[in-house]
């Protein structure tokens, strides 16, 4: 990634941005802020998003919204996401989340230390998802040159249509001989 590449943290309340906030500062990575679901799409689409925390109930645009939109979107499509929610587990809103590829669903009061942890793993994992892109892209390239230079035809070898000659002497009934 980037090195421009940055966290960003959605919520409604000032108080739990902070929080997260307080909770990731010790990652040592870059983090940005939004305080609606409108505001996060829009810095999402201008890049350098590696990682989004996304409050699911929002006025507005709710972060399963924000979610579903990223998903249809190319270059947002693979962004981890993690929402979080206060309202407790709730069956219908954990089967949307997970089929829309969200990465995990976490409770509030969040645990710094344990979203330290996943927050650290599913930012390194992407980093090196977009890696592995960028070099499947630059061998992609590759090949094609070398595709590109090789469409030309080679030249045959000079002995390739050279018939094969009889030892000086031989004849057919002699050669049977030999081979048997």
């Amino acid at each position: 990634m980037p090195p421009d590449t940055r966290i960003l943290i959605v919520d409604d309340h000032e108080d739990t941005l902070y929080a997260l906030e307080s909770a990731l500062a010790p990652l040592g990575h870059r983090l940005s802020r939004a305080t609606s679901g409108d505001e996060a799409l829009k810095e999402v689409l201008r890049g350098q998003v590696g990682l989004l925390l996304l409050d699911v109930r929002m006025p507005g645009v709710s972060g399963l919204e924000v979610v579903r939109y990223m998903r249809r979107v190319e270059q947002t499509q693979h962004i981890p996401v993690i929402l979080l929610t206060g309202f407790g587990a709730d069956h219908e809103l954990t089967t949307t989340a997970f089929r829309l590829g969200v990465a995990d669903l976490v409770m509030k009061p969040v645990d710094p230390w344990a979203l330290r942890t996943k927050v650290r793993y599913l930012y390194d994992a992407h980093r090196r998802h977009l890696a592995l892109q960028r070099e499947v892209q630059r061998l992609r390239a590759l090949a094609g040159e070398h595709t590109e230079t090789s469409a030309h035809p080679a030249l045959p070898h000079p002995d390739a249509h050279v018939p094969t000659q009889r030892p000086m002497g031989a004849h057919a009934g002699e050669l049977e001989k030999d081979r048997t």
